[in-house]
């Protein structure tokens, strides 16, 4: 049997239920699916009437592996933990502190550069292999990755004490800068599939639903390592608190979502993966399944990081336990995670 690590149910009437050192996926009594207690990192719970035994919840709290639920349009609307996670009060106390201060204002800068470099190396990483075969398409995309760099600029020339004063000026160049990263991702996307430009939420096309269903899986992790690093993740920077808001969340996520969803989801499309939809227009349960897969899958994989070569779900647990430091002080500066291209 192989080792699972991640347990994905999202089949209407399934059952999770735990039995001597593993979880049982069940439905009218056929066996589904099967994961091993010892191995398993995480539960992603995807889609409506699905239940899990209070055992299994239980158990998996005691072992640290966190109960994830994301609905079929990709909104992480629960998820289940240990409430031991929650009892690390200093470092919580520094990060409400640190609101009103100089490292406040840095941790928000930091978030919008990490983002816009990624951005700009998940450009050129998407045609370095064109040079040659399509020297047009590589100059383009590349002088769209140089246009993005250039917004860095902007976010060192912003004048600010607190990060109230300076949170509308860095959104602001953050937007623009998004702007030209999906032009440029515009550009590298199948002809065929005819698409809009970026949307959010409400969004009707099938590469923007993919796109928001993997953030939504990405959101979990990145909610369970500022968890596990000791920090309250609705306490943010960069996005301003708003109730059940988890803004620090969104801030941390903005520099895994290249290397993490776009490059993923990306490369599956123009590999030729197609994403299928129900009659209603949204992602069937086999596409929502693939990608999740692909999304963890990702996490999994390695990347170059502070010299070493690590495990890219590694690097953001490190980058949460690094932002709770500078935090508490004992880091002179948080430097955000950017991957290579």
């Amino acid at each position: 049997m192989a080792i699972v690590e991640h347990l994905i149910v999202d089949e209407f009437g399934a059952y999770v239920g735990k039995y001597s050192g593993r979880l049982k996926v069940t439905k009218k009594k056929e066996t589904l699916a099967e994961a091993p207690l010892l191995h398993l990192n995480s539960v992603l719970i995807s889609g409506r009437g699905i239940s899990i035994s209070a055992d299994a919840v239980r158990e998996c709290a005691g072992r640290g592996i966190p109960i994830q639920y994301v609905s079929g349009t990709g909104t992480a609307y629960a998820m289940l933990y240990s409430a031991g996670l929650t009892g690390t009060i200093a470092t919580r106390r520094a990060q409400v502190q640190a609101y009103d201060n100089e490292r406040g204002l840095a941790v928000a800068r930091a978030f919008a550069w990490g983002k816009i470099q990624n951005q700009a190396n998940l450009l050129k990483y998407m045609v370095k292999n064109y040079k040659d075969s399509e020297p047009e398409l590589y100059a383009e995309v590349r002088r769209q990755a140089v246009e993005v760099l250039e917004h860095e600029v902007q976010l060192d020339q912003i004048e600010a004490t607190h990060v109230d004063e300076a949170r509308g000026t860095l959104m602001g160049v953050e937007g623009r800068a998004a702007q030209r990263y999906w032009a440029g991702v515009k550009l590298v996307l199948r002809a065929d599939l005819d698409w809009p430009g970026r949307e959010t939420r409400g969004a009707t096309d099938p590469f923007n639903q993919a796109l928001n269903y993997g953030y939504g899986v990405l959101y979990g992790q990145v909610e369970q390592a500022t968890l596990l690093a000791g920090l309250d993740p609705y306490a943010g920077f960069l996005h301003a608190d708003r109730p059940g808001k988890p803004s620090l969340v969104l801030d941390l996520i903005e520099e895994f979502r290249q290397q993490v969803v776009d490059r993923t989801i990306i490369g599956l499309v123009n590999k030729g993966v197609t994403i299928q939809r129900t009659e209603k227009g949204w992602l069937d349960r086999d596409t929502r399944r693939t990608l999740a897969e692909k999304v963890l899958a990702r996490l999994d994989g390695p990347v170059r990081h502070e010299g070493k070569r690590r495990r890219l779900g590694a690097v953001l647990q490190m980058q949460a336990r690094h932002l709770a430091t500078f935090l508490r002080g004992e880091r002179e500066v948080y430097e955000p995670f950017v991957g290579s291209w």
